[in-house]
């Protein structure tokens, strides 16, 4: 298993970097609708569709919202209320762990879905064309979450002992979500060095968007569970579906904007 993760890695890491750096900015936005529809796909089975015809039909719907905005226009001011909502859906979606993680039903979690998957796609779009920054600030924030990830799981792993939420995500503690926070705070240190932010303002911001990581990673947690899975999919050896990679940034990269956008970091 490791050594599948390992390769996996070795593979995407380049790809990653050559999508975020190295490529026209339309053709980034091909690549995510690519994997937002690769996403859906997978998500797909947590409504319970089984059959092909309705995950390739979900798929396809959740494409077609990502084209539409596509060809309004990413750009547009009238799409800052699809980002507002995208912040609103991760507070429902807080509240709904924290208070009613066993209450899931087919047309919610395929509702979800769209709020899930449509928003990160405009939130890493525009990231990536943000002025001076952009692929950068991209980068920066895969690599926020990745802090945050492997700080909660190592501080999780030593020091954890008291359940963040047991009914959707057993393994996650409170300790490990401070080991997580501490790790991105010192990127998030980094960063105001490299891009010259506010310090307070940009350190706590990068805070709130590791959290907002954590609410995206037991979001999707909770819609697994409810649909029986123990991956969303077996497309990364090693790390099992797409969605068990990116579920954070789904969260991370709305927040992450919109700070960036309504607060003027760097401007």
């Amino acid at each position: 298993m490791l050594r599948e993760r390992v390769i996996t890695a070795l593979v995407l890491v380049p790809l990653v970097l050559l999508v975020i750096f190295w490529v026209p900015h339309e053709l980034t936005m091909g690549v995510l609708l690519v994997l937002v529809a690769l996403a859906a796909w997978e998500w797909a089975a947590f409504p319970g569709f089984t059959r092909h015809s309705a995950r390739l039909a979900y798929s396809g719907a959740v494409s077609a919202c990502v084209l539409a905005i596509w060809s309004y226009g990413v750009d547009r001011s009238e799409l800052d209320v699809l980002m507002d909502l995208a912040i609103l859906w991760w507070i429902v979606a807080l509240l709904w762990v924290v208070a009613a993680p066993l209450r899931v039903n087919r047309a919610a979690a395929a509702i979800a879905g769209v709020l899930v998957l449509v928003p990160v796609w405009l939130a890493l779009v525009r990231l990536h064309k943000f002025p001076e920054y952009g692929p950068q600030l991209m980068l920066f924030l895969l690599l926020l979450v990745a802090a945050a990830d492997v700080g909660a799981y190592f501080a999780g792993s030593r020091y954890g002992r008291n359940k963040l939420a047991p009914k959707v995500s057993p393994g996650k503690t409170w300790e490990g979500v401070a080991g997580g926070v501490l790790a991105a705070a010192v990127l998030a240190a980094l960063g105001v060095w490299y891009f010259g932010a506010a310090t307070a303002p940009f350190l706590v911001l990068c805070i709130v968007v590791a959290a907002a990581s954590i609410v995206g990673d037991l979001t999707e947690s909770l819609f697994k569970r409810h649909a029986g899975l123990k991956d969303s999919g077996s497309l990364l050896p090693g790390h099992g579906g797409l969605l068990d990679r990116v579920d954070s940034v789904t969260a991370a990269a709305p927040v992450f904007l919109v700070g960036l956008e309504r607060l003027g970091l760097l401007r």
